[in-house]
Protein backbone atom coordinates (compact mmCIF):
# COMPACT_ATOMS: atom_id res chain seq x y z
CA UNK A 1 0.00 0.00 0.00
CA UNK A 2 1.23 3.44 -1.17
CA UNK A 3 1.52 5.86 1.51
CA UNK A 4 1.48 9.75 0.92
CA UNK A 5 4.13 11.29 -0.92
CA UNK A 6 4.62 8.51 -2.70
CA UNK A 7 3.39 9.28 -6.06
CA UNK A 8 5.43 12.52 -5.65
CA UNK A 9 8.75 10.41 -5.22
CA UNK A 10 7.42 8.12 -8.11
CA UNK A 11 6.58 11.40 -10.66
CA UNK A 12 10.04 13.15 -9.86
CA UNK A 13 12.30 9.65 -10.33
CA UNK A 14 9.85 9.23 -13.83
CA UNK A 15 10.72 12.64 -14.69
CA UNK A 16 14.10 11.90 -13.93
CA UNK A 17 14.89 9.01 -15.53
CA UNK A 18 12.96 10.60 -18.93
CA UNK A 19 15.80 13.38 -18.61
CA UNK A 20 18.46 11.08 -18.57
CA UNK A 21 17.25 9.43 -21.41
CA UNK A 22 16.83 12.49 -23.37
CA UNK A 23 20.55 13.40 -22.10
CA UNK A 24 22.35 10.09 -23.32
CA UNK A 25 21.33 11.34 -26.73
CA UNK A 26 23.54 14.16 -27.51
CA UNK A 27 26.63 11.88 -27.02
CA UNK A 28 25.09 10.34 -29.89
CA UNK A 29 24.44 13.35 -31.74
CA UNK A 30 27.73 15.38 -31.48
CA UNK A 31 29.96 12.51 -31.45
CA UNK A 32 29.75 12.31 -35.52
CA UNK A 33 31.71 15.52 -35.61
CA UNK A 34 35.18 14.70 -34.04
CA UNK A 35 35.24 10.90 -35.41
CA UNK A 36 33.56 11.57 -38.90
CA UNK A 37 34.97 15.66 -39.29
CA UNK A 38 38.14 15.78 -37.19
CA UNK A 39 39.37 12.36 -37.36
CA UNK A 40 38.63 10.71 -40.96
CA UNK A 41 37.70 13.11 -43.29
CA UNK A 42 38.40 16.77 -42.99
CA UNK A 43 42.25 16.80 -42.52
CA UNK A 44 42.74 14.59 -45.75
CA UNK A 45 39.73 16.83 -47.72
CA UNK A 46 40.96 20.50 -46.50
CA UNK A 47 44.93 19.34 -46.91
CA UNK A 48 43.82 18.73 -50.62
CA UNK A 49 42.02 22.01 -51.50
CA UNK A 50 44.84 23.70 -49.74
CA UNK A 51 47.19 21.92 -52.13
CA UNK A 52 44.75 22.96 -55.20
CA UNK A 53 45.23 26.52 -53.95
CA UNK A 54 49.09 25.93 -53.64
CA UNK A 55 48.86 24.55 -57.74
CA UNK A 56 46.87 27.75 -59.18
CA UNK A 57 49.20 29.70 -57.37
CA UNK A 58 52.67 29.17 -59.35
CA UNK A 59 53.91 32.82 -57.51
CA UNK A 60 54.60 31.27 -55.13
CA UNK A 61 55.20 27.84 -55.88
CA UNK A 62 57.42 28.83 -59.17
CA UNK A 63 56.84 27.50 -62.69
CA UNK A 64 56.33 24.02 -61.45
CA UNK A 65 54.10 24.43 -58.15
CA UNK A 66 54.18 21.04 -56.58
CA UNK A 67 55.34 18.61 -59.38
CA UNK A 68 55.76 16.01 -56.97
CA UNK A 69 52.56 16.10 -55.69
CA UNK A 70 53.88 16.36 -52.19
CA UNK A 71 51.55 19.00 -50.22
CA UNK A 72 54.70 19.54 -47.89
CA UNK A 73 57.43 19.89 -50.29
CA UNK A 74 57.61 23.32 -52.71
CA UNK A 75 53.70 23.34 -52.31
CA UNK A 76 53.08 26.65 -50.03
CA UNK A 77 50.03 28.65 -49.49
CA UNK A 78 49.29 32.06 -47.62
CA UNK A 79 47.25 33.13 -45.15
CA UNK A 80 47.33 36.47 -43.23
CA UNK A 81 50.61 37.38 -44.77
CA UNK A 82 51.85 34.13 -43.27
CA UNK A 83 53.48 31.61 -45.97
CA UNK A 84 53.61 28.01 -45.15
CA UNK A 85 53.00 24.25 -46.74
CA UNK A 86 49.54 22.84 -47.39
CA UNK A 87 50.61 19.84 -45.88
CA UNK A 88 51.10 21.56 -42.36
CA UNK A 89 47.45 23.20 -42.31
CA UNK A 90 45.50 20.88 -40.88
CA UNK A 91 48.10 21.19 -38.03
CA UNK A 92 47.88 24.62 -37.80
CA UNK A 93 44.19 24.71 -38.15
CA UNK A 94 44.01 22.13 -34.93
CA UNK A 95 46.42 24.61 -32.80
CA UNK A 96 44.16 27.64 -33.99
CA UNK A 97 41.52 26.16 -32.80
CA UNK A 98 42.29 24.62 -29.85
CA UNK A 99 43.89 28.24 -28.82
CA UNK A 100 40.06 29.69 -29.82
CA UNK A 101 38.32 27.45 -27.62
CA UNK A 102 40.35 28.05 -24.46
CA UNK A 103 39.52 31.46 -24.62
CA UNK A 104 35.83 31.12 -25.29
CA UNK A 105 34.82 27.71 -23.35
CA UNK A 106 35.18 29.35 -20.24
CA UNK A 107 33.13 32.73 -20.94
CA UNK A 108 30.09 30.09 -22.38
CA UNK A 109 30.18 28.44 -18.96
CA UNK A 110 30.45 31.30 -16.81
CA UNK A 111 27.21 32.43 -18.98
CA UNK A 112 25.15 29.43 -18.86
CA UNK A 113 26.10 29.11 -15.54
CA UNK A 114 24.83 32.98 -14.72
CA UNK A 115 22.11 32.91 -17.45
CA UNK A 116 20.69 29.48 -16.07
CA UNK A 117 19.77 28.65 -19.68
CA UNK A 118 21.66 25.71 -20.15
CA UNK A 119 18.54 24.03 -23.00
CA UNK A 120 18.55 26.96 -24.89
CA UNK A 121 22.27 27.33 -25.57
CA UNK A 122 22.65 23.62 -26.13
CA UNK A 123 20.40 23.99 -29.14
CA UNK A 124 21.96 27.15 -30.22
CA UNK A 125 25.58 25.48 -30.31
CA UNK A 126 24.69 22.33 -31.58
CA UNK A 127 22.60 23.43 -34.19
CA UNK A 128 25.34 26.64 -34.95
CA UNK A 129 27.86 23.87 -35.31
CA UNK A 130 25.78 21.04 -37.34
CA UNK A 131 25.00 23.52 -39.96
CA UNK A 132 28.58 24.78 -40.19
CA UNK A 133 29.71 21.77 -40.70
CA UNK A 134 26.80 20.86 -43.39
CA UNK A 135 28.58 24.32 -44.94
CA UNK A 136 31.86 22.46 -45.47
CA UNK A 137 30.48 20.49 -48.67
CA UNK A 138 30.41 24.08 -49.87
CA UNK A 139 34.23 23.88 -49.96
CA UNK A 140 35.52 22.82 -53.11
CA UNK A 141 38.42 24.19 -55.57
CA UNK A 142 40.75 26.12 -53.79
CA UNK A 143 38.59 28.09 -51.52
CA UNK A 144 40.18 25.98 -48.27
CA UNK A 145 39.89 29.74 -46.64
CA UNK A 146 36.27 28.91 -46.15
CA UNK A 147 36.79 25.67 -44.70
CA UNK A 148 38.86 26.87 -42.32
CA UNK A 149 36.25 29.49 -41.15
CA UNK A 150 33.42 27.18 -41.20
CA UNK A 151 35.86 24.52 -39.08
CA UNK A 152 36.47 27.06 -36.89
CA UNK A 153 32.96 27.71 -35.94
CA UNK A 154 31.70 24.51 -35.66
CA UNK A 155 34.62 23.51 -33.42
CA UNK A 156 33.45 26.19 -31.48
CA UNK A 157 30.03 24.71 -31.12
CA UNK A 158 30.48 21.61 -30.15
CA UNK A 159 33.34 22.60 -27.68
CA UNK A 160 30.64 24.89 -26.10
CA UNK A 161 27.70 22.54 -26.58
CA UNK A 162 29.59 19.73 -24.50
CA UNK A 163 30.26 21.63 -21.51
CA UNK A 164 26.87 22.78 -21.28
CA UNK A 165 25.99 19.62 -21.79
CA UNK A 166 28.29 18.20 -18.84
CA UNK A 167 26.45 20.93 -16.85
CA UNK A 168 23.29 18.85 -16.50
CA UNK A 169 24.90 15.69 -15.42
CA UNK A 170 24.55 16.76 -11.86
CA UNK A 171 21.13 18.09 -12.13
CA UNK A 172 19.39 15.15 -13.56
CA UNK A 173 20.91 12.10 -11.82
CA UNK A 174 21.83 11.32 -8.09
CA UNK A 175 25.08 10.47 -6.90
CA UNK A 176 24.83 7.01 -7.02
CA UNK A 177 23.50 7.17 -10.83
CA UNK A 178 26.15 9.50 -12.52
CA UNK A 179 28.50 6.50 -13.32
CA UNK A 180 25.85 4.60 -15.05
CA UNK A 181 24.40 7.32 -17.00
CA UNK A 182 27.53 8.59 -17.87
CA UNK A 183 29.00 5.30 -18.78
CA UNK A 184 25.71 4.56 -21.00
CA UNK A 185 26.15 8.25 -22.72
CA UNK A 186 29.45 7.26 -23.64
CA UNK A 187 28.65 4.18 -24.90
CA UNK A 188 26.20 4.96 -26.70
CA UNK A 189 28.16 7.70 -28.16
CA UNK A 190 30.54 5.53 -29.94
CA UNK A 191 27.44 3.09 -31.11
CA UNK A 192 26.57 6.23 -32.67
CA UNK A 193 29.64 7.81 -34.09
CA UNK A 194 29.93 4.36 -35.56
CA UNK A 195 27.81 3.76 -37.12
CA UNK A 196 27.47 7.18 -38.88
CA UNK A 197 31.28 6.50 -39.68
CA UNK A 198 30.42 2.72 -41.47
CA UNK A 199 27.76 4.80 -43.82
CA UNK A 200 30.12 7.48 -44.53
CA UNK A 201 32.49 4.76 -45.57
CA UNK A 202 30.79 2.66 -47.14
CA UNK A 203 29.52 5.33 -49.85
CA UNK A 204 33.66 6.57 -49.72
CA UNK A 205 34.93 2.78 -50.42
CA UNK A 206 32.13 2.84 -53.14
CA UNK A 207 32.51 5.81 -54.51
CA UNK A 208 33.74 4.67 -58.46
CA UNK A 209 30.38 2.66 -58.74
CA UNK A 210 28.44 5.67 -57.21
CA UNK A 211 29.84 7.60 -60.03
CA UNK A 212 31.04 9.80 -57.74
CA UNK A 213 35.15 11.31 -56.61
CA UNK A 214 36.61 10.89 -53.51
CA UNK A 215 35.89 14.71 -52.74
CA UNK A 216 32.05 13.72 -53.42
CA UNK A 217 32.33 11.39 -51.11
CA UNK A 218 33.89 13.87 -48.34
CA UNK A 219 31.40 16.44 -48.82
CA UNK A 220 28.22 13.94 -48.75
CA UNK A 221 30.11 12.85 -45.64
CA UNK A 222 29.79 16.59 -44.09
CA UNK A 223 26.25 16.67 -45.05
CA UNK A 224 25.82 13.28 -43.39
CA UNK A 225 27.24 14.76 -40.35
CA UNK A 226 25.96 17.72 -39.68
CA UNK A 227 22.46 16.34 -40.42
CA UNK A 228 22.96 13.20 -37.80
CA UNK A 229 23.99 16.19 -35.09
CA UNK A 230 20.98 18.31 -35.63
CA UNK A 231 18.57 15.31 -36.01
CA UNK A 232 19.47 13.79 -32.61
CA UNK A 233 19.92 16.57 -30.50
CA UNK A 234 16.20 17.56 -30.75
CA UNK A 235 15.89 14.67 -28.64
CA UNK A 236 17.66 16.21 -25.63
CA UNK A 237 15.91 18.90 -25.83
CA UNK A 238 12.50 17.66 -25.66
CA UNK A 239 13.45 15.95 -22.46
CA UNK A 240 16.02 18.44 -20.73
CA UNK A 241 14.43 21.18 -18.69
CA UNK A 242 16.51 23.93 -16.50
CA UNK A 243 16.80 22.99 -12.77
CA UNK A 244 18.23 25.72 -11.28
CA UNK A 245 17.33 29.99 -10.72
CA UNK A 246 19.66 32.32 -12.99
CA UNK A 247 22.60 33.89 -10.82
CA UNK A 248 21.60 37.53 -12.29
CA UNK A 249 19.43 39.80 -13.90
CA UNK A 250 21.30 40.71 -17.02
CA UNK A 251 19.48 40.77 -20.21
CA UNK A 252 21.41 41.28 -24.18
CA UNK A 253 25.06 42.35 -24.37
CA UNK A 254 25.23 43.01 -20.43
CA UNK A 255 25.26 38.87 -20.11
CA UNK A 256 28.83 38.60 -21.67
CA UNK A 257 30.12 41.32 -19.09
CA UNK A 258 28.33 39.16 -16.18
CA UNK A 259 30.26 36.40 -17.31
CA UNK A 260 33.42 37.65 -17.48
CA UNK A 261 32.41 38.35 -13.56
CA UNK A 262 30.80 34.99 -13.13
CA UNK A 263 33.70 33.85 -14.54
CA UNK A 264 36.48 35.57 -12.36
CA UNK A 265 34.32 34.75 -8.99
CA UNK A 266 34.70 31.36 -10.13
CA UNK A 267 38.31 31.06 -10.57
CA UNK A 268 39.29 32.81 -7.13
CA UNK A 269 36.82 30.40 -5.50
CA UNK A 270 38.74 27.15 -7.06
CA UNK A 271 41.77 27.50 -4.66
CA UNK A 272 38.96 26.64 -2.07
CA UNK A 273 38.54 23.31 -3.38
CA UNK A 274 42.58 21.97 -3.87
CA UNK A 275 40.66 18.29 -4.27
CA UNK A 276 38.84 19.10 -6.91
CA UNK A 277 41.97 20.60 -8.77
CA UNK A 278 43.72 17.41 -8.02
CA UNK A 279 41.26 15.03 -9.75
CA UNK A 280 41.65 17.57 -12.49
CA UNK A 281 45.17 17.74 -13.19
CA UNK A 282 45.61 13.84 -12.51
CA UNK A 283 42.89 13.43 -15.18
CA UNK A 284 44.49 15.45 -17.80
CA UNK A 285 47.54 13.64 -17.05
CA UNK A 286 46.11 10.31 -18.13
CA UNK A 287 43.51 11.58 -21.10
CA UNK A 288 46.54 13.09 -22.71
CA UNK A 289 48.05 9.41 -22.96
CA UNK A 290 44.28 8.20 -24.53
CA UNK A 291 44.17 10.82 -26.68
CA UNK A 292 47.58 10.31 -28.11
CA UNK A 293 47.29 6.20 -28.88
CA UNK A 294 43.59 7.46 -30.19
CA UNK A 295 45.27 9.87 -32.58
CA UNK A 296 48.53 8.03 -33.53
CA UNK A 297 46.88 4.77 -34.02
CA UNK A 298 46.68 5.00 -37.50
CA UNK A 299 50.39 6.72 -37.99
CA UNK A 300 51.83 3.43 -35.89
CA UNK A 301 49.58 0.65 -37.89
CA UNK A 302 50.78 2.53 -41.62
CA UNK A 303 54.45 3.14 -40.78
CA UNK A 304 55.85 1.03 -38.28
CA UNK A 305 53.21 -2.04 -39.16
CA UNK A 306 52.81 -1.60 -42.40
CA UNK A 307 49.08 -1.57 -43.19
CA UNK A 308 46.69 -0.63 -45.70
CA UNK A 309 44.09 1.71 -46.04
CA UNK A 310 41.49 -1.08 -45.39
CA UNK A 311 42.71 -2.52 -42.68
CA UNK A 312 43.03 0.81 -40.96
CA UNK A 313 39.69 1.65 -41.34
CA UNK A 314 38.55 -1.56 -40.06
CA UNK A 315 40.37 -0.76 -36.91
CA UNK A 316 38.69 2.74 -36.93
CA UNK A 317 35.22 0.93 -37.25
CA UNK A 318 36.31 -1.53 -34.37
CA UNK A 319 37.43 0.43 -31.86
CA UNK A 320 34.17 2.39 -32.34
CA UNK A 321 31.67 -0.61 -31.81
CA UNK A 322 33.71 -2.17 -28.93
CA UNK A 323 33.97 1.51 -26.86
CA UNK A 324 30.16 0.69 -26.71
CA UNK A 325 30.58 -2.42 -24.70
CA UNK A 326 33.26 -1.10 -22.95
CA UNK A 327 31.61 1.98 -21.77
CA UNK A 328 28.44 -0.31 -20.38
CA UNK A 329 31.04 -2.52 -18.88
CA UNK A 330 32.61 -0.07 -17.07
CA UNK A 331 29.28 1.61 -15.86
CA UNK A 332 28.41 -1.72 -14.37
CA UNK A 333 31.64 -2.49 -13.01
CA UNK A 334 31.50 0.83 -11.06
CA UNK A 335 28.29 0.34 -9.71
CA UNK A 336 30.08 -2.87 -7.84
CA UNK A 337 33.11 -1.17 -6.76
CA UNK A 338 33.20 2.54 -7.24
CA UNK A 339 34.34 5.15 -10.20
CA UNK A 340 37.87 5.49 -8.61
CA UNK A 341 38.63 1.64 -8.17
CA UNK A 342 37.24 1.09 -12.19
CA UNK A 343 39.42 4.08 -13.87
CA UNK A 344 42.48 2.58 -11.13
CA UNK A 345 41.68 -0.79 -13.13
CA UNK A 346 40.92 0.56 -16.65
CA UNK A 347 44.87 2.34 -16.11
CA UNK A 348 46.03 -1.01 -16.00
CA UNK A 349 44.49 -2.10 -18.96
CA UNK A 350 45.78 0.61 -20.68
CA UNK A 351 49.28 -0.43 -19.84
CA UNK A 352 48.72 -3.81 -20.57
CA UNK A 353 47.19 -2.88 -24.41
CA UNK A 354 50.09 -0.32 -24.93
CA UNK A 355 52.40 -3.13 -24.12
CA UNK A 356 51.01 -5.32 -26.51
CA UNK A 357 50.64 -3.02 -29.07
CA UNK A 358 54.34 -2.86 -29.11
CA UNK A 359 55.41 -6.56 -29.78
CA UNK A 360 52.63 -6.66 -32.86
CA UNK A 361 54.10 -8.16 -35.48
CA UNK A 362 54.39 -6.48 -39.05
CA UNK A 363 51.72 -7.27 -40.49
CA UNK A 364 49.86 -9.28 -38.47
CA UNK A 365 46.05 -7.91 -38.68
CA UNK A 366 44.66 -10.29 -36.16
CA UNK A 367 47.25 -9.04 -33.84
CA UNK A 368 46.73 -5.10 -34.91
CA UNK A 369 42.56 -6.34 -34.25
CA UNK A 370 43.15 -7.45 -30.82
CA UNK A 371 44.83 -4.28 -29.86
CA UNK A 372 41.99 -2.00 -31.26
CA UNK A 373 39.57 -4.40 -29.44
CA UNK A 374 41.28 -3.49 -25.99
CA UNK A 375 41.57 0.48 -26.68
CA UNK A 376 37.84 -0.16 -27.46
CA UNK A 377 36.94 -1.49 -23.95
CA UNK A 378 38.85 1.02 -21.88
CA UNK A 379 38.64 4.16 -24.60
CA UNK A 380 34.94 5.58 -23.61
CA UNK A 381 34.80 3.97 -20.03
CA UNK A 382 37.98 5.67 -18.37
CA UNK A 383 36.56 9.04 -19.90
CA UNK A 384 32.95 8.34 -19.09
CA UNK A 385 34.07 7.93 -15.49
CA UNK A 386 35.74 10.63 -15.42
CA UNK A 387 33.25 12.59 -16.33
CA UNK A 388 30.71 11.32 -13.75
CA UNK A 389 33.46 11.34 -11.01
CA UNK A 390 34.40 15.03 -11.47
CA UNK A 391 30.71 15.66 -11.53
CA UNK A 392 30.38 14.70 -7.81
CA UNK A 393 33.52 17.45 -6.93
CA UNK A 394 31.56 20.51 -9.23
CA UNK A 395 30.55 23.04 -6.41
CA UNK A 396 26.77 23.27 -7.13
CA UNK A 397 25.70 26.53 -9.25
CA UNK A 398 28.95 26.39 -10.96
CA UNK A 399 28.86 23.58 -12.81
CA UNK A 400 29.23 24.94 -16.52
CA UNK A 401 32.19 26.78 -15.71
CA UNK A 402 34.06 23.65 -13.81
CA UNK A 403 33.20 21.50 -16.72
CA UNK A 404 34.16 24.27 -19.51
CA UNK A 405 38.07 23.68 -17.25
CA UNK A 406 37.50 19.96 -17.70
CA UNK A 407 37.63 20.81 -21.46
CA UNK A 408 39.91 23.90 -22.05
CA UNK A 409 42.39 21.85 -19.79
CA UNK A 410 42.04 18.84 -21.84
CA UNK A 411 42.84 20.37 -25.14
CA UNK A 412 45.39 22.79 -23.65
CA UNK A 413 47.67 19.52 -22.15
CA UNK A 414 47.16 17.59 -25.56
CA UNK A 415 50.13 18.73 -26.91
CA UNK A 416 52.45 16.74 -24.94
CA UNK A 417 51.41 13.24 -25.65
CA UNK A 418 51.90 13.74 -29.16
CA UNK A 419 55.29 15.57 -28.25
CA UNK A 420 56.44 12.73 -26.74
CA UNK A 421 55.76 10.09 -29.61
CA UNK A 422 57.04 12.69 -32.18
CA UNK A 423 59.92 13.09 -29.94
CA UNK A 424 61.10 9.12 -28.92
CA UNK A 425 60.10 8.12 -32.57
CA UNK A 426 63.15 10.66 -33.81
CA UNK A 427 65.13 9.91 -31.40
CA UNK A 428 65.04 5.99 -31.55
CA UNK A 429 64.12 6.38 -35.77
CA UNK A 430 61.58 3.61 -34.84
CA UNK A 431 57.49 4.01 -33.90
CA UNK A 432 57.54 1.13 -31.44
CA UNK A 433 59.50 2.59 -28.84
CA UNK A 434 57.81 6.04 -29.18
CA UNK A 435 54.18 4.17 -28.33
CA UNK A 436 55.38 2.40 -25.79
CA UNK A 437 56.46 5.38 -24.01
CA UNK A 438 53.01 7.09 -23.63
CA UNK A 439 52.94 4.48 -20.60
CA UNK A 440 54.48 7.05 -19.03
CA UNK A 441 51.13 8.89 -19.29
CA UNK A 442 48.88 5.81 -17.50
CA UNK A 443 51.56 5.15 -14.74
CA UNK A 444 51.80 8.67 -13.57
CA UNK A 445 47.72 9.05 -13.81
CA UNK A 446 47.49 5.82 -11.79
CA UNK A 447 50.10 6.40 -8.96
CA UNK A 448 48.35 10.24 -8.70
CA UNK A 449 44.68 9.24 -8.59
CA UNK A 450 45.66 6.44 -5.78
CA UNK A 451 45.99 9.65 -3.80
CA UNK A 452 43.32 11.87 -4.55
CA UNK A 453 41.08 11.24 -1.46
CA UNK A 454 37.57 11.51 -3.65
CA UNK A 455 35.12 11.08 -0.47
CA UNK A 456 37.08 13.88 0.93
CA UNK A 457 36.79 16.09 -2.61
CA UNK A 458 33.07 15.71 -2.94
CA UNK A 459 32.43 16.50 0.80
CA UNK A 460 34.59 19.93 0.51
CA UNK A 461 32.18 21.39 -2.08
CA UNK A 462 29.03 20.31 -0.39
CA UNK A 463 27.66 17.59 -2.38
CA UNK A 464 25.71 14.33 -1.35
CA UNK A 465 28.53 11.23 -1.26
CA UNK A 466 27.78 8.32 -2.73
CA UNK A 467 28.00 5.15 -1.60
CA UNK A 468 30.57 4.19 -3.89
CA UNK A 469 33.34 6.36 -5.06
Amino acid sequence: MKVKGDDAADATTAGRRREQRGWVWYDVANSVFPTSVITVFLSLYLTSIATNAAKADPALNGADPCGNDNALVNCDVTFLGLQFPAGSLWGYLLSVATVIQVVVLPIMGAIADRTQNKKKMLGAFAFTGSAATIALAAVEGTNWKLGVLFFIIANICYGASVVVYYAFLPEIATPDERDAVSSRGWAFGYLGGGIALAIQLGITLSADSLGISSGDAARIAFVISGIWWAAFTIIPLRALTEHQRPHGAEQGASVISAGFKELRSTLKQAKAFPLTLAFLGTYLIYTDGIATVANVSAQYGSVELKFEQQTLITVILIVQFVAFIGGVLHGYVAKRVGAKKTILGSLVVWIAVITAAFFVQVGDETQFYLVAAGIGIVLGGTNALSRSLFSQMVPPGREAQYFSLYEVGERSTSWLGPLVFAGVGQATGSLRPAILALIVFFVAGFVLLIFVPVRRAIKAVGNEEPALV
